[in-house]
């Protein structure tokens, strides 16, 4: 959805609307930058402690979170994660030869840290829950 205003030249472009279920109360919210390299494989597995947007915004990104095929995101694309108990299994640059970058808007719990990585056995205890893998 675009919304103008008659009294402004900004033009405000809807790029991602969720209703949260749950929000960690009380909620730091944080926003980074995050910047691969090109061909850069990103974090390992790993969880948040609260939900995220992102917005893609150079390059592409592969990106798979548990229960969802991976897909690319590419620039101009927003995204989400869910956190909580979530696993976010990629966020790699899926371009051997430009720098991708985007921008997260992250809700944590106080005193988490903003992610945890996940461990080889907890892998190989949920692998029922990841998607099917091209």
């Amino acid at each position: 959805m675009d919304v103008a205003d008659n009294r402004s030249t900004s033009v405000l472009t809807m790029l991602n609307e969720r209703q949260l279920s749950t929000v960690p109360q009380p909620v730091d919210v944080m926003t980074l930058l995050v910047e691969i390299p090109p061909g850069g494989k990103g974090l390992p597995p790993h969880k948040h402690s609260g939900p995220i947007f992102g917005y893609m915004i150079e390059g592409e990104m592969l990106f798979e979170l548990e229960g969802e095929p991976e897909r690319v995101i590419r620039a101009g694309e927003a995204f989400f994660e869910p956190g909580g108990d979530v696993i976010h299994y990629q966020d790699g640059n899926n371009l051997p030869d430009a720098t991708s970058r985007f921008v997260v808007v992250m809700h944590c719990v106080p005193g988490q840290p903003m992610l945890s990585y996940v461990d080889d056995d907890e892998l190989e205890r949920r692998r029922d829950r990841r998607a099917p893998r091209p």
